[in-house]
């Protein structure tokens, strides 16, 4: 049997534990959980660690403030016992929620342990746990390749934001010079209309002058004769 011995822990507080074959890995377990929270106070530090005893490896992982930990024999690899643990560590947060934050030593043994038990068989003697397992790291290989892929899409969508900001601004410096150009052709029109109205003004004052020079008075009277 690969995985011999099981435990799930708050600290050093023992929830659950149950052990394959008569041996002291409940003793070296205790010690463990006294070692990895020697010190500290924060039991919500992640951690994956393994420690070696014997022919034996006491693999523990910590999330959440809980400890799985687990004794595998020393062939045995890591992969299939951190499988094992998380699948633990996933089972017990959804059967015991937030009870597990004020349980006392060993509240949830009694059924716990026989989830335990099953796992521990499942992990250590089905062959289907070690392909489950080789699925979960290609998945997760998969899963960091689309959110690698997610990121740059979203940067990319950042880009196209900015761009489309850019655009909109555009057009509105586009709208904004059509109608000062509008206003610009209708004030110089304007303009025209009435410097060729002075001129056509100023062009009937300048004859006036001189036909009122020619007949002799401005009320032209000679000329009409």
């Amino acid at each position: 049997m690969g995985i011999l011995y099981g435990m799930v822990a708050r600290g050093q507080v023992i929830l659950a534990e149950f052990s394959a074959t008569q041996s002291n890995a409940s003793v070296v377990a205790k010690q463990i959980l006294s070692k990895i929270n020697q010190g500290s106070d924060d039991t919500n530090n992640d951690s994956n660690v393994s420690f070696s005893h014997d022919r034996y490896v006491f693999h523990v992982k910590r999330t959440d403030g809980l400890t799985v930990l687990c004794m595998a024999d020393d062939a045995f690899g890591r992969m299939i016992p951190f499988a094992f643990l998380e699948d633990i560590h996933k089972k017990f947060v959804k059967t015991y929620g937030r009870a597990i934050l004020s349980a006392p030593a060993y509240a949830m043994n009694d059924e716990f342990s026989r989830v335990l038990n099953q796992q521990m068989e499942y992990y250590s003697n089905d062959p289907n746990a070690d392909r489950l397992n080789r699925l979960k790291g290609e998945m997760t290989q998969v899963r960091t390749v689309m959110i690698d892929n997610i990121d740059k899409v979203l940067e990319r969508g950042g880009r196209l934001e900015m761009l489309v900001e850019k655009t909109s601004a555009m057009n509105s410096n586009s709208i904004r010079f059509k109608r000062q150009s509008r206003r610009y052709k209708n004030n110089l029109w304007w303009s025209n209309v009435r410097l060729t109205a002075a001129l056509i003004i100023i062009f009937f004052i300048v004859v006036y002058i001189i036909l009122a020079f020619i007949c002799h008075g401005p009320l032209l009277s000679s000329c009409r004769r």
